[in-house]
């Protein structure tokens, strides 16, 4: 774990090295990526069933989950854990429905009626992970934006290490509306929605995180169908006062931690004896917690606490980093946050914890990571719908502005526009 403090001679630099750690390694696979996805667009099928009997460990007899499978697994969980799934489903919805946009319709001074429709992709990809944890939270905030924007057809992969599949994301798929649910996973399942195989029907974009291949995978089919984001590993920044019990923030770090050895959590804080408090309280969760390995080996490489003067520095940094999450625990958290330009999701309060966003609170969990957030956002319903704008003229709109459409025209040297204008000005 890194120990920042502003008032260092060698913050900037030290703060700058922490900028340009390197957690991504899409690049050191992108050789073995482009091969599978030339097999999977030479032999289709064939060829998702050898990768999965060598990546996953089986050979699968049929690469779609059944309807009674779906219908099987719903019914081997605990009633109290479908009763959780629905209400994670029911906030995800009503979250997201009211994104949605309205159409426009403008009849402007010159005669002229202008307008932009919106209109629901036909088909998505769905990709689920399930190497070192099976995500159904991950399906809802996919697939449940996809239904609520009028996707038709919402296919998922996801790979079933050893052949098993989990019961709770077969579930989460149900209830989320996805249509077709295939056993496959990593870079081929990409390159199958990307470019459809005997059995899986192209797909027009595809979303959800995955692990490197994956991430590769769908850089490198982008342009065929549209992608989401290149997902990296996970992050947070957590910005704290000393009020704070240290025992919460500690679990908060580690909850980004516990994702991913890659994953990077952060504390800024003002008081120092809080920050070494809350460094002692993670090394005393890091002895119970399940995934201990994971966590400790993300903490040891990518952990930080970041000391400031005050919390004008604590926002310039935050705005520097870009965080994927961010959490503001301060005796004034919206007051902050008005002053934040960057970040995917920002959860406020003592009482606000970023796992609350991972399942239940309402808005979308895959988010812009590596800085992103600069100029990207979460995921939402504007993913799963375009744009169409529109116009509609009469002759005395034309007459109006034709002109100087012409003039614009001949002076770019593109006489067939000007003529296709000017021919319906001629008396």
């Amino acid at each position: 774990m890194k120990w920042l403090d502003t008032a260092a001679p060698g913050f900037e630099a030290d703060f700058a090295a922490l900028l340009d750690e390197a957690r991504e390694t899409t690049a050191s696979v992108g050789g073995v990526v482009a091969g599978i996805i030339a097999d999977i667009r030479a032999r289709g099928d064939a060829a998702l069933v050898d990768f999965t009997a060598r990546f996953d460990g089986w050979q699968p007899g049929a690469l779609r989950v059944t309807a009674g499978e779906l219908a099987e697994a719903e019914a081997s969980i605990d009633p109290g854990l479908l009763a959780a799934l629905d209400v994670a489903a029911a906030r995800i919805e009503a979250f997201h429905r009211a994104q949605m946009p309205a159409d426009i319709r403008l009849d402007d001074p010159a005669g002229l009626t202008l307008g932009m429709r919106w209109g629901a992709l036909d088909a998505v990809g769905l990709y689920v992970p399930g190497g070192k944890a099976a995500y159904p939270s991950s399906v809802l905030m996919n697939a449940i934006p996809a239904r609520v924007a009028g996707v038709a057809r919402v296919c998922m992969c996801v790979p079933t290490p050893g052949g098993l599949l989990n019961p709770l994301v077969l579930a989460a798929a149900k209830r989320a509306g996805v249509t077709e649910v295939f056993r496959v996973g990593g870079a081929q399942a990409v390159a199958a929605m990307a470019w459809g195989t005997e059995n899986i029907a192209p797909v027009d974009r595809i979303v959800g995180p995955g692990n490197a291949f994956v991430a590769e995978a769908k850089r490198q089919v982008f342009g065929r169908v549209g992608i989401d984001s290149i997902a990296g590993p996970s992050e947070v920044v957590v910005l704290a006062d000393r009020d704070n019990d240290p025992a919460h923030v500690a679990m908060d770090l580690l909850a980004q931690a516990e994702h991913d050895e890659a994953a990077q959590s952060i504390l800024i804080t003002d008081d120092a004896g809080f920050g070494r408090a809350v460094a002692a309280a993670v090394e005393d969760a890091l002895r119970t917690l399940p995934r201990t390995a994971i966590a400790s080996a993300s903490w040891a490489a990518h952990g930080a606490v970041v000391l400031v003067r005050d919390w004008d520095e604590g926002v310039a940094l935050t705005n520097r980093l870009a965080p994927e999450h961010l959490q503001i625990m301060t005796a004034a958290p919206e007051a902050l946050f008005a002053r934040i330009r960057h970040a995917g999701a920002a959860f406020l309060g003592r009482w606000c914890p970023e796992a609350l966003g991972d399942y239940v609170a309402g808005p979308n969990h895959v988010l812009p990571t590596g800085r992103s957030a600069r100029f990207a956002s979460g995921l939402s319903v504007f993913d799963f719908l375009k744009r169409t704008t529109w116009v509609a003229a009469e002759e005395r709109g034309l007459r109006a502005i034709g002109p100087a459409a012409v003039a614009l025209a001949e002076a770019e040297g593109l006489g067939a526009h000007a003529r296709s204008i000017a021919t319906r000005l001629t008396p």
